[in-house]
């Protein structure tokens, strides 16, 4: 099959999604892939909770953004039995948890990303193909004519052509396919001159990947699984900084790599409304360590009694960070080998709780723990559809993002680069989790920052743009970058380039490079919503 549009957006994830919403908005044709039945990524597929900045119910985000947010909660106050109180707090958070403000179900992201789509894919300006990966693409020297991609459930292979492509993929898929120009792991210190860059390039050295899953506990019932492959190695391995291993409940502080123990208790007692905004913010360091409340996407005392027995939590947890190997860059057959061992190490981590974990009164197991993988999209194995990909493939960039630019150390009191071609903001710390290449835990100050413009353009290619975590940064500044409102704001910047470029003619390292442009394309982004400065408050 072949299929003609005017923008073939190739990722469903959030950046894909913003993409897509945007570009149909403004009146554009086009067509959405994803290779997973569910559109949303690391919100839906991925069943991971948004990681945000402290700012977010204010500003900090773009307004579509906004729009999605604002959008999960009167789906649950249209949808869900809340309380009365919970009904009316401004600041809801479906599963009061500790690590985010707003921790919600997979399935309603889903909903209120479908909900959005909806009217754009009634008219026929938005196609959806699911489960659709891309295997092969048509360049002729800087353009991109084309892209295939096989049917997950037929087999058949579809061919899309397009005058823009925009790569919202989770690994920055097409950048290979397409010939375009690009970097993987870490680089050096002689080429970026970061101060927690590699003493040498170490293509192969990424984020660890983590295999999400969904869990509640039935007092007094045996949902024991059984014993995963490789559970034995998993348990007994002893990696850098975990002196009891990584099935434990000691596990090292991401800021200083020493030991922390945590806690576990299930449906703990305690008022949900007392977990507000407030309590994510990384800059308080008295939060509770109990890991259930962590991620907790359905806290019971939030919904009428008799709703849910118990709370349902959502364990994307240090415990399950797979950092055994790349999951792209290899042979297929590696890439395979090591997403079934992350796969095996989240059912190991979920084995160990049930059978070996130790208990406050002493005692060890909790095999009441019960895998919801009804809640994360009904797998075969109970566990999330894909794998929580931290790090992609990035364009090598008319400008790259360094340290240097957003650290708080280095930065101090002036703040981040001020860009003048941003093109929106984000905020997070640099947050790298231990790697494929066995470094321990980056975990470093980071200023709130801006998107610049050049961090979305290829050095080469013309008509092709990143539109997710694939844009010009570091394997460093991506731990800042990679966060949900940022993806958002790139899938969603591209979409409003393309439409901007095509009205005028003009190519978009012209409308970087061409003031007048600029200034143009800048004006309308802020009024449609996209912030792009931070704003400062000062005493009067």
């Amino acid at each position: 099959m072949e299929l003609g549009t005017q923008i073939l957006v190739v990722g469903g994830g959030l950046g894909g999604v913003a993409a897509a919403l945007t570009a149909a908005r403004l009146g554009r044709n086009v067509v959405l892939t994803e290779p997973t039945a569910w559109l949303g990524g690391v919100l839906t597929s991925q069943a991971v909770p948004p990681d945000e900045h402290p700012w977010i119910e204010s500003f900090g985000c773009t307004r579509t953004y906004r729009q999605f947010r604002d959008g999960v909660r009167r789906y649950y106050r249209t949808h869900y039995p809340l309380t009365a109180e919970a009904r009316e707090r401004r600041s809801l958070n479906p599963g009061a948890a500790w690590v985010s403000g707003l921790c919600f179900e997979p399935r309603v992201a889903l909903a209120v990303l479908e909900g959005m789509l909806a009217p754009h894919r009634s008219s026929g300006r938005l196609r959806v193909l699911l489960r659709h990966r891309p295997v092969a693409a048509d360049v002729d020297g800087d353009v991109v004519k084309a892209v295939t991609f096989l049917g997950g459930d037929t087999g058949e292979k579809v061919t899309v052509t397009a005058p823009w492509v925009l790569d919202a993929s989770e690994t920055g898929e097409l950048l290979p396919l397409c010939g375009v120009e690009y970097v993987t792991g870490s680089e050096s210190v002689a080429r970026t001159g970061e101060p927690h860059a590699s003493a040498e390039d170490r293509p192969l050295n990424m984020q660890p990947v983590s295999v999400c899953f969904a869990m509640d506990h039935r007092a007094g019932e045996d949902h024991t699984i059984d014993r995963p492959p490789g559970y034995a190695e998993f348990r007994d391995a002893r990696a850098l900084d975990w002196p009891e291993g990584q099935l434990s409940w000691v596990a090292p502080h991401p800021k200083t790599r020493k030991p922390q123990l945590h806690t576990f208790v299930p449906d703990p007692a305690g008022d949900v409304a007392a977990i507000g905004p407030d309590y994510a913010d990384e800059r308080v360091d008295s939060r509770d360590t109990n890991l259930w409340t962590f991620r907790r996407i359905a806290a019971r005392d939030t919904f009428l009694p008799g709703t849910y027995a118990g709370d349902i939590t959502l364990v994307n947890w240090p415990q399950s960070d797979y950092w055994g190997g790349p999951v792209f860059e290899v042979p297929e057959d590696e890439a395979a080998r090591h997403l079934a061992r992350a796969r095996n190490l989240a059912l190991s981590l979920l084995y160990w709780l049930q059978t070996e974990a130790p208990r406050p009164d002493g005692g060890t197991g909790l095999p009441g723990l019960r895998l919801r993988g009804d809640v994360v999209g009904d797998t075969a194995d109970g566990l999330a559809m894909a794998p929580y990909i931290r790090e992609s493939r990035r364009i090598e960039a008319q400008y790259t993002v360094v340290e240097q630019d957003i650290a708080l150390d280095v930065r101090g009191s002036r703040g981040a680069v001020t860009y003048p071609d941003s093109v929106g903001v984000g905020s997070y710390r640099i947050d790298l989790h231990p790697s494929t290449g066995g470094d321990p835990y980056i975990d470093v100050a980071c200023c709130p920052f801006e998107l610049p413009l050049g961090a979305l353009l290829p050095v080469r290619v013309r008509n092709l743009l990143p539109a997710a975590r694939n844009i010009g940064t570091t394997h460093i500044t991506n731990g800042s970058y990679r966060m949900p409102p940022v993806e958002w704001n790139v899938g969603e910047v591209a979409a409003r380039l393309v439409a901007f470029c095509d009205e005028m003619g003009a190519p978009p390292g012209a409308v970087r490079d061409t003031s007048g442009l600029l200034d143009d394309f800048r004006g309308r982004i802020s009024a449609s919503g996209v912030e792009l400065r931070w704003p400062e408050v000062a005493g009067y």
